[in-house]
Parts: structure tokens; sequence; C-alpha cells
């Protein structure tokens, strides 16, 4: 048998999935918000939750092998952050 395939390194091969998920991730969001059906939506709710999920196991094993660098955020930029956005959701109601 002829394999013309590369090779694809374990790095590349997770890096894929990951942005698989993401792309998953990003079509149930847009189900979800669009679905009239109560049923439907739940179970896309579901099966968002459970590809968020394994994109966080995903993520989680890259960053372990250093394939996915983070910086850790400083706590006056989560608070921050935190205020913004419950002042948009107070605008909101």
């Amino acid at each position: 048998m002829n394999n013309n395939h590369p090779n694809f390194s374990e790095k590349e091969l997770m890096n894929d999935l990951l942005a698989s998920e993401k792309q998953v991730t990003s079509a149930y969001n847009t189900g979800i918000t669009e679905s009239s059906c109560t049923n439907l939506r739940q179970q896309l709710t579901q099966c968002l939750n459970e590809t968020q999920e394994i994109q966080y196991q995903l993520f989680n094993a890259m960053q372990q092998r250093g394939w996915y660098a983070t910086k850790q955020a400083q706590s006056q930029d989560v608070q921050s952050a935190k205020t913004k956005y419950q002042q948009m959701k107070n605008e909101l109601k």
C-alpha cells in the first residue's frame, strides 16, 4: 500500500483536534441559539457540554506538554473583567 500521507506529530494532531473541537462548540452554540424546540435545545446543550469537556481535556494535555502556553491573569484583571460583564448583564435587564 502506498502511503502518501504526511506523518503528523502528536503536537500537530492534538492542535488539529483542539481546533476542531472549538469549531464544533461554536456550531452547537449557534444551533442552541437558533432552535425553538426545547427538546432539541436540551440535546444540543448536552452535546455542547460534552464537547467543551473534550476541548478542555485536549487543552490541558497540550498545556502539560508545553504545547499551549498561557499566562496567568492578574487578580485585578480578573476582577475588572467580572465587573465589566456584570455591568453589561445589568444593563440588559
